[in-house]
């Protein structure tokens, strides 16, 4: 793999790694293949690759607008014990920053200045190794200097070690335990370091036709998130034939138009706002968060120039598909309260959109239909047992035919809920006897106001999967049906923002990656038919499935992401801002502090500045109590609204950005007229001219 543009041209395929371009893996032994030849048809643009195992592939290799190689396996045969196929791992010697989400190995600096990637091309294909459990990548810290001159390893650490999360498995905030730059959280494996430092990447896809057990947890190092057995569905017609990527190299400040390229040309998915592509810097728009009475809310909102507010004050929003998005929840004014759609009516006229803070697909007894009182029978499922004896409706000698996992809690959050389905009834159970007769013990009949009622030996006993919040789970089947009921929540509500909390439900289903893909892309399609072109997304989290759809990812806030007095990151502000950045995402200062009495403009042009040469979005948080305390309101609104119209309008350049982005530095900027603006460094109070700046024509809005 070389940068043929330079001279000489740079080598990036290490001398000590051969990269495969396509491996065989046989999940039940665990077992690769490689291949071990291969033979070109010119003609048909086919490669034949031959294994070990007397297996052959056949992979379509098309260039992709001379920017990039599509690779689509076309045919495997035999297949034997085959159920995944993986695209690489493709290794380089490239050591700077990893995106692990989207699979990139990047060097940015100005000696070197290239990136390489894969990016798949289909929702078959996920990110990361095929010996992936969960097709989800466990979430933790690894020791990676992305530069060993600035930040070197101590000598108690080596590159690629892994360490746990902090905190007690359930705090979030606790979660982000170090503050040192070489500690780095991941949020996938479709790119990964080893002892070098060196980045590899690898794509895989699944037959995903038969059902397969496997034992999961989303942080496994940490004891309050053990693994937890399950039975992962089978999705019919779901296979790994037709699995592609593409395999790219790029200068790293050209990078993005080159996944931008492949998006368009593949068709992959491509909101756009205002008729360019989310992933475009000029499009990092920060967000309102409000709390409180609305009387003030558009006013300021539009003073702002902010395009969309997270109703953030009016609490979680669980969803229950039995009011088909007829919701009764009010927006508070000072005269009463008002229907969202009467809001919602004011908002889309002005062109800001409106959203609530959701708990993604919880299902929680006291709020949705899928529990209670009639159980869903699409309820995601841990184990399938048998019941071993007749049960009356008030009998509590529930004996089951194997008690294998039982005794595991039904979540690997660690959280002490067990419940089985029989028929139309929920039951709590807290442990089984080791010894026959398997025996169910301190048990609830009819769970969550189901109705308690006979059952007969040899019916199904479901154990079910719980929630962090311990409600339930939909399998992949009833989760379509929640993608079309928040596009029809949207619709009825005149919305087209919403906050997918707890994203971590899409792993619940031992899908990883296709179950965001699938739900995102259903819920996008739902919305477009019911003439919702743009829904602007944000999450608890960012994956390789949910990459293309999320527009910002404003979590957490406060002084766990940035001291805005301070103008330092804090370490959850470090730790998502390093992994958005190297994955081509906006970071974030999730919800900012609240402005204060003594709140000045200079604190938040200085925010500005950071947000403009990083490439930072946030949510700022909003009351009417909090703005009409400070009395520089109206001015720091004005200095905010200046700087995102110079954004807007793509008006800063790459080197200017790297000067914004110095937090030992002040700035402040003027706008002259719709198109133009003039930055000046404010050194001692005084403003010093640094250079004017123009709206790209082409490229802004």
């Amino acid at each position: 793999m070389k940068n043929t543009v330079t001279i000489p041209s740079r080598e990036f395929s290490p001398t000590d790694k051969s990269s495969p371009l396509l491996c065989l893996y046989n999940s039940k032994n665990d077992k690769y293949y490689l291949p071990q030849s291969a033979l070109y048809n010119a003609a048909k643009r086919e490669l034949l690759l031959t294994y070990s195992n007397g297996a052959k592939a056949t992979v379509l290799i098309e260039p992709g607008n001379k920017k990039y190689f599509k690779f689509t396996l076309k045919s495997l045969s035999p297949r034997k014990d085959i159920d995944n196929i993986q695209w690489g791992p493709f290794h380089t010697n490239i050591t700077n920053l990893f995106g692990e989400i989207i699979g990139v190995a990047r060097d940015t600096s100005e000696a070197i200045n290239y990136s390489i990637g894969a990016l798949a091309l289909n929702d078959a294909t996920t990110g990361g190794e095929a010996n992936s459990v969960g097709d989800f990548a466990p979430s933790q810290y690894v020791i990676h200097s992305p530069d060993v001159a600035r930040f070197p390893l101590p000598d108690s650490l080596r590159e690629g070690q892994m360490f746990s999360l902090g905190g007690n498995g359930i705090n979030d905030v606790a979660f982000f335990s170090h503050p040192e730059e070489y500690y780095r959280i991941l949020a996938g494996n479709t790119a990964f370091i080893d002892n070098k430092g060196q980045i590899s990447l690898a794509y895989h896809a699944s037959d995903r036709r038969v059902e397969k057990m496997i034992n999961f947890s989303l942080m496994p190092l940490m004891p309050a998130n053990y693994p937890t057995h399950q039975m992962v569905q089978a999705i019919p017609d779901l296979d790994f034939i037709g699995s592609s990527i593409a395999l790219w190299g790029a200068p790293d400040d050209k990078a993005l138009s080159v996944l931008e390229n492949v998006v368009v040309n593949e068709k992959l998915p491509y909101p756009k706002v205002n008729g360019k592509w989310i992933k475009d810097p000029a499009r990092f728009v920060p967000d309102v968060a409000w709390f409180g009475g609305y009387d003030s809310c558009l006013t300021y909102t539009r003073q702002l120039g902010f395009k969309a507010i997270q109703a953030e004050g009016l609490g979680e929003f669980y969803p229950n598909r039995a009011n088909y998005g007829h919701i009764n929840w009010m927006i508070p004014f000072s005269t009463g309260k008002t229907t969202i759609k009467v809001f919602t009516d004011q908002t889309n006229k002005n062109g800001i959109l409106f959203g609530l803070h959701t708990l993604n697909n919880f299902l929680q007894s006291h709020v949705s239909s899928d529990v209670s009182p009639v159980p869903n029978d699409s309820l995601c499922i841990l184990l399938k047992k048998k019941l071993s004896n007749n049960i009356s409706a008030n009998d509590t000698n529930i004996v089951i035919n194997d008690q294998q996992y039982m005794n595991e809690y039904g979540g690997w959050e660690g959280h002490p809920t067990n419940i089985i389905r029989i028929g139309n009834e929920l039951i709590y159970y807290k442990g089984v006897s080791a010894t026959k007769p398997y025996t169910l013990q301190h048990i609830k009949r009819g769970f969550w106001k189901t109705t308690a009622t006979a059952h007969q030996s040899g019916d199904v006993v479901y154990k079910l999967q719980t929630n962090c919040y311990g409600g339930l789970v939909p399998d992949m089947f009833l989760q379509d049906k929640m993608a079309d009921y928040y596009a029809q929540l949207s619709k009825v509500n005149g919305m087209a923002y919403v906050d997918f909390d707890g994203e971590e439900g899409f792993l619940y289903q031992g899908h990883g990656n296709y179950a965001y893909k699938r739900f995102f892309k259903r819920f996008f399609e739902q919305s477009a038919k019911l003439g919702i072109p743009y829904q602007r997304v944000m999450g608890a989290s960012l994956s390789e499935g949910g990459w293309h759809y999320q527009s910002v990812l404003n979590v957490g806030g406060g002084t766990n992401m940035y001291l805005i007095k301070d103008r330092k990151w804090a370490i959850e502000g470090k730790d998502v801002r390093n992994m958005c950045f190297s994955n081509f995402f906006p970071s974030t200062f999730g919800i900012t502090e609240p402005l204060r009495p003594n709140s000045t403009v200079r604190e938040w042009e200085n925010l500005q500045a950071i947000s403009v040469g990083v490439g930072v979005t946030y949510m700022m948080n909003l009351s009417q109590e909090s703005i009409e305390r400070c009395p520089q309101k109206y001015q720091i609104f004005r200095a905010i609204k200046t700087w995102e119209n110079a954004r807007a309008a793509n008006s800063f350049t790459n080197p200017v950005k790297k000067i914004l982005a110095d937090e030992a530095r002040q700035f402040h900027l003027e706008e002259i007229d719709n198109d133009t603006w003039k930055l000046f460094e404010v050194k001692n109070e005084k403003d010093i001219y640094l250079q004017t700046l123009h709206r790209d024509i082409q490229n802004g809005y």
